[in-house]
This record gives structure tokens, C-alpha cells and sequence, in this order.
């Protein structure tokens, strides 16, 4: 193999590799969000975004080739921005700071 083959083989891998990298940490934020939206109690069709994006991520059938994941992240970038705006619809997630729990002190004394 020549050099130039050589190069632009270790580039595209290194391509592929950091789209997984990408698509990886969005599915991490995807399970995250998720988790927000079960707690927030948020409707049913939200929860479809996370499968649906879930689902075409795994899937042979894609709008491009397996190696290129520029479409699988799309998918996923466009379902966790619902997900988000639904918990912040909700009015939980990113934006809001929960109220500290407030824990009375046990009196111990004897009386």
C-alpha cells in the first residue's frame, strides 16, 4: 500500500471511532434525560423519542452507511432536545434548581 492509502485509512478510522465516541456519550444523555422524564412523570409520546432514537441507532437500516453515524447522531441530538424541552416544559431538568430537602434536627436529649 502506498503512504497516501495508508493515511487516509488510519483518518477514516479514526473518523468512525469518533462518532461512536459522540454517539455514545449522546445515548448517555439520552438514558439521563430519560431518567428525568420518569421521575418528572412526563406523557407517554416524549418517551417514544428515547426508543425511537434508541431503536434507529441499532438498526442495519439507516439513511447512510453503518460506519458514518452522522444520521444516527442527528436522530439522537433531535429526540434529547425534545426530551429536555418536555422536563423543562414540565419544569424539571438543566434549568431549575430543586428546593434543598430540609431535614429537622432529632431531639436525643433525656428528659
Amino acid at each position: 500500500m502506498s503512504d497516501g492509502t495508508v493515511v487516509l485509512l488510519v483518518l477514516a478510522g479514526l473518523a468512525v471511532v469518533a462518532m461512536v465516541v459522540v454517539a455514545v456519550i449522546l445515548l448517555v444523555k439520552m438514558v439521563k434525560a430519560r431518567k428525568l422524564l420518569n421521575e418528572a412523570g412526563i406523557p407517554v409520546e416524549n418517551k417514544f423519542l428515547f426508543w425511537g432514537a434508541v431503536v434507529y441507532l441499532v438498526s442495519p437500516v439507516d439513511l447512510l452507511p453503518d460506519p458514518v453515524l452522522l444520521d444516527d447522531i442527528g436522530i439522537m441530538l433531535i429526540a434529547l432536545r425534545s426530551l429536555y424541552a418536555a422536563a423543562e416544559k414540565a419544569g424539571v431538568g438543566r434549568g431549575r434548581r430543586e428546593q434543598p430537602v430540609v431535614v429537622e434536627r432529632a431531639d436525643w436529649s433525656v428528659k
